[in-house]
């Protein structure tokens, strides 16, 4: 389901992944029609880091 939004309001995801900041940034660069692509893959990109994060986290017992 993430992907989805990564992929159509990408700087949702960010929201939803506890990064505010990089949310914003992100829908400043969705507002151009050039900049909605790189808004996508950096998404995507962001949303793996997290779940490998995730990952990490449940591994060694954080959380």
């Amino acid at each position: 389901m993430r992907l989805i939004v990564a992929l159509l309001l990408p700087w949702l995801l960010f929201f939803t992944i506890g990064r505010p900041g990089a949310g914003i940034v992100c829908l400043l660069l969705q507002l151009t029609v050039i900049g909605w692509l790189p808004a996508a893959i950096w998404a995507v990109y962001a949303l793996s880091q997290y779940s490998t994060d995730q990952k990490i986290d449940r591994a060694f017992g954080r959380r």
